[in-house]
């Protein structure tokens, strides 16, 4: 679960079923109660048909704490990024990041920085379509060392610049899910 679309509909599922929940964050929901087989298979069910699951294997459900930490702070915290994203993780997480790395590679076949770079460049590109910053505040807020830092790494993901990718008609970005 990792778009506000999501875990809207993982809520409103819930509550269609019933299923008392103190919270339903993104990757995450902490029910009240323990529930039945039936309730949790209605709820898979559910949850399939829009390409969710329920995750049990320890391994996947932390990488995917490590997705939504990831993504909760470059997409939805005012604040401004990090420059250390390994030691906010295991701050976080309470684990060492060279695990935490190596299980995330193993499992996505990227690694944490290509993911963060990747959802770095995606709020980069909502940032030059909302045209509120100019490139130099863009870099300031994602914490990039310069505008040509900003711009090559740019480059290097999407294949145009960011002067270009502003004049584009058509600006095509990808869902968080598909990061």
């Amino acid at each position: 679960m990792v778009s506000l679309r999501c875990k809207i509909f993982v809520k409103t599922e819930l509550d269609n079923l019933g299923i008392q929940y103190e919270s339903v964050n993104l990757g995450e929901v902490n029910l009240k109660d323990n529930i039945s087989d039936q309730s949790i298979e209605l709820l898979s069910k559910a949850l399939r048909n829009v390409g969710l699951e329920i995750m049990e294997d320890k391994n996947a459900i932390l990488v995917e704490k490590i997705k939504k930490i990831v993504i909760e702070m470059v997409h939805y915290s005012e604040e401004p990024l990090i420059k250390c994203f390994s030691i906010y993780l295991e701050e976080q997480l309470h684990q060492d990041y060279q695990s935490l790395s190596e299980l995330f590679s193993k499992t996505k076949g990227i690694t944490i920085e290509q993911f963060v770079i990747l959802n770095k460049i995606e709020k980069v590109k909502e940032l030059i379509m909302y045209d509120e910053l100019n490139l130099t505040e863009i870099s300031y807020k994602m914490n990039y060392s310069s505008v040509a830092h900003l711009s090559n790494q740019f480059k290097k993901v999407t294949g145009l610049t960011p002067s270009f990718f502003k004049k584009l008609q058509r600006k095509d970005r990808l869902g968080l899910e598909s990061l």
